[in-house]
């Protein structure tokens, strides 16, 4: 076992007793009892300049953390959070800094109000080592998808068991790769397969019908948090939590507006703020300047580029434009120029860019009657760059000019799990890493666009014909990127959530 293994193992052992709400959340209390925090904690985006705490209270109260590196919480440090209120749906956030580096962080955090102080919840994370050498050694996980196309959380196989795959990985990140809820998914109490076997859903009021009010996108989020599996991992793992689509609905852009019967709101901007609002009040993640989603975490050995495709994506056509314009927009212009300039500010060995969708599969809707499929994605099929792969096209060519190194992608989206490298015109290879779902249907494969000369490595998918595999499958993918402190080694590899390890790929640091 590795040393960081044990010792992360132990950073919580002495506050067990601490752990009880890993089981179901109280959301029931007796009259003048202390508040409390039926979901735990969360960690999330920790880099080498600090992290979020994340809380939701059981009632109005002020929200208290103190962390240590000591798991007795011998020389605690304090920093008093917000207010917990209606307002923000009784959630909010704690920002640490002045993190020690290379050092298990143990957090235990509480509610407080007149009554006084409630019952702590505990959390704990590792801090990133700058430079190289055994102790920078880094493992970042990830997937995607939760609780899509139908498939909830079922008591009976034993909840959303991803994330005690993801738990047993241990590592010091797992990035949620988009598609965190389904809001436009609801939720039927059982499903009958063809085979006859029943998958029974946990329902609440909020998955019985696609999310439009703030309150009912705040009920897809909280009800993730009802599975153990899920609150014992964000306990022990810091997220990174992507915006894509289905936290509004699928394949949306800014600027629609819907024909689906199901809504009554049918400004997709409307829906997008409040899938955004409760986006922020129920994840661990650090709010932007600006509309795009976007993050830059510095750790050490690796630095991890969050990227956001949705929020100034262009609607979506067949993508065959000519020229580069508004039409084409994926990144969007100041987003790419932004990228670009952060990847070569990057003093790291690797550079990870944490992509929503990928960049070289067609991922294809129905376009007009008669006419063309309309692309979802970058790729549109082969030929020279054209539509929004003249984004792509300008970001490889300014990693070639600026001579930008160590640039591996990892994705999620389409619900099966492949490995990719591609050959731009200009520059060095680019390897793209896709694994998901982590909790809902199983899809694909998806083709592979030829513009950028892709040679398909790898990939996991049902067999022809079938679609929608349940979860019990057992096709259901996480990623994992390890790198070597010592030799800046890079080792991906691909696996099922039984730990069945299906790919593995070794990458020498660039030279």
């Amino acid at each position: 076992m590795h040393e960081r293994d044990l010792t992360r193992r132990g950073a919580l052992g002495a506050t067990a007793a601490g752990l009880a709400w890993l089981g179901a959340p109280a959301f029931l209390r007796a009259a003048g009892t202390r508040p409390g925090l039926p979901f735990g904690l969360q960690t999330g985006d920790v880099g080498l300049d600090g992290a979020i705490v994340w809380a939701k209270s059981d009632r109005p109260a002020r929200l208290r953390v103190e962390w240590d590196t000591s798991e007795a919480f011998r020389s605690p440090r304090r920093v008093d959070g917000p207010e917990l209120l209606p307002a923000g749906d009784l959630t909010g956030v704690v920002a640490l800094s002045g993190l020690p580096p290379g050092q298990t962080i143990c957090v235990r955090a509480w509610a407080e109000d007149a009554t006084g102080a409630g019952v702590p919840a505990f959390a704990r994370f590792r801090t990133p080592v700058p430079g190289g050498g055994p102790g920078a050694s880094t493992r970042i996980a990830w997937s995607g998808d939760t609780c899509g196309q139908g498939w909830g959380i079922n008591p009976e196989w034993g909840g959303l068991r991803g994330y005690a795959a993801v738990r047993a990985l241990n590592p010091d990140v797992f990035v949620h790769s988009g598609d965190v809820i389904y809001a436009d998914n609801p939720l039927e109490p059982e499903v009958r397969l063809p085979d006859g076997r029943i998958w029974r859903n946990l329902v609440t009021p909020a998955k019985r019908k696609v999310a439009e009010t703030l309150d009912e996108f705040r009920g897809n989020f909280a009800y993730n948090l009802l599975d153990a599996h899920l609150r014992a991992c964000a306990a022990e793992v810091p997220f990174v939590t992507q915006w894509d689509d289905h936290e509004v609905l699928n394949n949306w852009w800014p600027g629609q507006r819907l024909t689906d019967p199901r809504y009554t709101e049918r400004d997709v901007d409307v829906l997008a703020a409040r899938a955004r609002q409760a986006f922020f009040e129920y994840t661990p993640t650090r709010r932007p300047r600006g509309p795009v989603i976007t993050r830059t975490l510095a750790r050490g050995l690796v630095d991890l580029f969050v990227v956001d495709l949705r929020s100034h994506r262009a609607p979506n056509g067949p993508n065959r434009q000519a020229k580069a314009g508004p039409g084409t927009a994926m990144l969007g212009e100041a987003q790419r120029a932004a990228l670009l300039e952060a990847l070569s500010r990057s003093t790291a060995t690797w550079r990870i860019i944490a992509c929503d969708m990928p960049i070289g599969l067609q991922v294809q809707e129905a376009g007009a009657p008669g006419g063309p499929p309309h692309q979802e994605g970058f790729a549109n099929g082969p030929g020279a760059p054209l539509g929004r792969e003249l984004e792509l096209a300008a970001l490889f060519d300014g990693l070639a000019e600026r001579r930008i190194g160590g640039v591996v992608f990892i994705t999620a989206d389409v619900h099966y799990a492949a490995a990719h490298r591609y050959h731009p015109p200009r520059g060095a290879p680019l390897h793209e890493f896709v694994a998901g779902p982590l909790h809902a249907g199983t899809f694909g494969p998806n083709p592979l666009d030829p513009t950028f000369s892709p040679t398909l490595l790898f990939q996991k998918a049902p067999p022809p014909g079938q679609f929608n595999l349940p979860p019990w499958d057992g096709l259901q993918f996480i990623g994992v990127l390890d790198v070597d402190g010592a030799t800046r080694t890079l080792t991906a590899r691909l696996q099922d959530i039984e730990g069945r390890e299906l790919y593995r790929l070794e990458l020498p640091p660039p030279g």
